[in-house]
């Protein structure tokens, strides 16, 4: 079993004992200390809580638990049940609520669940409150409401509508153009609440035919659900067999979005958040975002447009933080999660979807070919496994001194600049692992650059 804390939220796996994996006790601990914490900061006896979650099996489980201890708490919770990730968010600011809970543990396996925490802004709390909130479980120092003082739960229903709503009232989102394009589109949604917003999304966007593979949200994934080419195969052959002009992924959560050419190829998650990029810029001048673990490209379409380029820390919070305080008009991470805050701060495959298919509408041009205006970049995913004999500190260290002589970046694990490309080395935020990433003008050579320093890694593991 696994139990993994992090500024990504409480993340662990199903069952097992108490401390060693998102049990019951666990989730009673976090909720409980989540609720200590909100009450603290918004001074109110009895606050809201949106609360929220994706399609896997879990899930109905874990919501009763958290709601029933918010509850305890005496918190008020309005529950929207399957709900997006994005769509939570954006319900915590337009129902006034002081927080927000989301069940989900995005991209990991079905025995996965996790608590992503917001804020009163509907954003992921930061580093140094979820530091707080894991003091406060470590305590165990709960103050539970009397019986005057119990919260309430209010349902709602259906707040993806609320969510697409504000979606098509965007400037650059145009439904008419998409209309005119009538595209055909193919849809994978694993099994999750994106087969609930995506197809009424697609529809009220003025798409002339959707396509649904996988759109139960029965939690059943039926392939590994991180939006990878690897995983991406069922959806890759249904494009090219109906004659699509693409085909969209998402992962359970919907914050991270894949796109699919007409010819089955892949777009590149790394290119979703530049293709977009492109579209608000050439509208809008203005700066851009993205993690250390980004493809150069988004720098250099920036760059095109006279912008200003700057990169954070891995993980949204960090992306967030920078955006605010470089006034980016667009950002996010290069695992396809786009972040506009035109909508809201936080990754959201759905307005991910309407700009990028205003953006193709409006250049009238086959998917593949639209990828093709890109600069070309390969990145090379690695990991290593972290085990207890492992110092991830000596060898930061180690490799820093290697490479003594390039660009060095340490703001989150060690990033090493070379002309023609770049390594990335952290602690995942997610699980139990070291990722290695990689980028360079071919495959090959990012192959290389990431050999050359797992080959450094092997001698003082």
């Amino acid at each position: 079993m696994t139990l993994i804390k992090s500024i990504s939220g409480i993340r662990g796996t199903i069952g097992g004992k108490p401390g060693e994996g998102l049990s019951p006790l666990d989730l009673v601990r976090f909720t409980s200390a989540y609720a200590t914490w909100l009450k603290e900061t918004c001074k109110k006896e009895n606050p809201i809580v949106i609360l929220g979650r994706d399609a896997r099996i879990s899930g109905k489980m874990v919501s009763g638990i958290v709601s029933g201890t918010l509850n305890g708490m005496g918190i008020d919770v309005i529950n929207l049940d399957f709900a997006t990730t994005p769509t939570v968010e954006i319900a915590v600011t337009e129902l006034n609520a002081d927080g927000g809970i989301i069940l989900t543990a995005s991209h990991n396996p079905k025995q996965w669940n996790a608590l992503k925490l917001l804020n009163s802004k509907g954003e992921f709390i930061s580093a140094q409150q979820g530091e707080y909130i894991l003091l406060l479980a470590e305590k165990d120092e709960f103050v539970f409401a009397n019986i005057d003082e119990i919260g309430k739960e209010t349902k709602i229903e259906n707040y993806e509508d609320k969510h697409i709503e504000l979606i098509l009232n965007l400037p650059l989102v145009k439904t008419e153009l998409i209309k005119e394009a009538k595209f055909k589109i193919a849809i994978d949604c694993v099994n999750s609440v994106g087969g609930i917003a995506i197809p009424k999304l697609l529809k009220k966007l003025g798409v002339n035919e959707v396509i649904e593979l996988y759109c139960e949200p029965n939690g059943i994934f039926p392939h590994n659900p991180e939006p990878l080419p690897e995983h991406l195969t069922e959806i890759s052959e249904l494009v090219k067999k109906t004659g699509a002009n693409l085909g969209f992924v998402v992962d359970p959560d919907v914050d991270r979005l894949a796109i699919i050419n007409e010819d089955g190829s892949m777009f590149g998650e790394e290119y979703t958040l530049v293709a977009v990029s492109d579209f608000v810029l050439s509208k809008t001048c203005g700066n851009t975002v993205s993690n250390l673990s980004s493809s150069r490209a988004l720098a250099d379409i920036t760059t095109k447009y006279g912008c200003i380029y700057s990169s954070s820390a891995v993980g949204e919070v960090n992306v967030v933080e920078k955006m605010k305080e470089t006034n980016a008009i667009i950002g996010g991470e290069g695992n396809g999660g786009i972040i506009y805050p035109e909508l809201h701060y936080g990754r959201d495959a759905l307005v991910g979807i309407a700009l990028f298919l205003t953006h193709l509408a409006e250049q009238k041009c086959k998917c593949s070919e639209l990828r093709k205006q890109y600069p070309e970049y390969y990145i090379s995913k690695n990991k290593i496994e972290l085990t207890p004999s492992i110092n991830i500190d000596k060898i930061f260290e180690k490799l820093i001194e290697h490479f003594s002589n390039e660009k060095i970046t340490t703001i989150d694990g060690v990033k090493i600049d070379f002309k023609e490309g770049w390594v990335h080395l952290r602690k995942s935020n997610t699980e139990p692992i070291i990722r290695i990433y990689s980028e360079s003008k071919t495959i090959k050579e990012a192959e290389n650059l990431a050999n050359e320093v797992k080959t450094i890694i092997e001698q003082y593991k």
